[in-house]
């Protein structure tokens, strides 16, 4: 709200934003380390960390591009909507070609923004955040990736280990819940040793369906699994408002009003179907720091339980876009 009123942006349209930290590397190029919050000091948040290299950015917190038309209705959305996108082109996150290079090089020329915009929104990755490169055991242990968030799915750009390059997307509407874990290696050295910060890893690990009544789970091992547990629960949000009728548009920002989507009044925590076994079961013997989720919750067309002793309940966030899934979506 600070930076909105700064920039002179509308209170209608401080929603449509968010400050997000990052990391800039010598190049110019940065990569994303979380979404601040709203309980956050953004000038703390920042000044803690001691290193010139982490920066607070500011970023449209949408998916949906149909959205842009509501943000370039005024001057100043306009203003942040274009730079954005340019910035996105010149770090390679949006895909161009020699010719839609020249018409975008045209555009600006002209100070056509809208129309800038407008071609920027038919190419590929538009809208998406790009994350670093990290590793999946999807479609096999160990593949290196590079993972996009946008239109509602997560990018893949997997290298297998045939050096061979494929590409596919899970789109969260057939992600069935996911979990954030922190974790470390058994350590075999002497008692009361401590391992090195640099092992701690980090996985996001979402549960997909594959096929009509085959679920699976798939993990992505990344220093950014909890801003990758951030977009998609951002995602579903967005969802379940246009879902339900709401808009960005219509969340009040002000003294004691929070900036963050509404969620259904029709979304209820109930009690968790059993979940099927994480694939990695070989993974060497792990102690597990921290588990970083919401709870789970009940959900239509795959399973029903009532036992009281389903397990991890609390380890996993339910995702509520999920149960709208049918049969034409697979």
């Amino acid at each position: 709200q600070a930076v909105a009123s700064k920039l002179d942006l509308p209170d209608d349209l401080v929603g449509y934003f968010s400050l997000f930290l990052v990391r800039e590397t010598k190049d110019g190029a940065f990569s994303f380390v979380r979404k601040l919050q709203e309980f956050e000091l953004p000038y703390v948040s920042v000044t803690s960390l001691h290193n010139p290299e982490f920066r607070i950015i500011l970023r449209k917190s949408y998916w949906d591009s149909s959205y842009d038309d509501d943000v370039m209705e005024h001057r100043v959305g306009l203003n942040l909507l274009y730079a954005q996108t340019v910035s996105d082109i010149e770090h390679g996150w949006i895909l161009v070609n020699k010719e839609q290079h020249r018409q975008l090089k045209s555009l600006q020329e002209k100070v056509s923004k809208k129309e800038f915009i407008r071609l920027a929104q038919t190419l590929k990755y538009y809208g998406y955040l790009k994350f670093d490169p990290c590793v999946t055991d999807f479609p096999e242990k160990g593949c290196h990736v590079v993972v996009s968030a946008g239109n509602n799915e997560l990018n893949f750009q997997v290298r297998l280990p045939s050096e061979q390059i494929k590409e596919g997307s899970f789109k969260v509407t057939r992600m069935r819940c996911w979990r954030v874990t922190s974790s470390v290696p058994m350590s075999n050295g002497p008692s009361g040793s401590s391992p090195g910060k640099s092992e701690v890893k980090l996985e996001l690990a979402f549960e997909y369906l594959m096929s009509k009544d085959r679920l699976q789970w798939v993990t992505i091992t990344s220093p950014q699994a909890i801003m990758l547990s951030i977009c998609l629960q951002s995602m579903v949000d967005e969802l379940m408002v246009k879902k339900s009728g709401g808009s960005i548009r219509k969340v009040r920002v002000g003294a004691g009003h929070s900036g963050a989507l509404r969620r259904s009044d029709s979304q209820q925590a109930v009690k968790s179907p059993p979940l099927l076994d994480s694939p990695d079961a070989s993974r060497e013997p792990m102690a597990k720091l921290s588990v970083s989720c919401a709870r789970a919750h009940h959900l239509r067309g795959i399973s029903h339980s009532s036992s009281a002793n389903d397990v991890g309940a609390n380890d996993f966030h339910g995702n509520y876009a999920f149960e709208g899934i049918g049969d034409e979506d697979l």
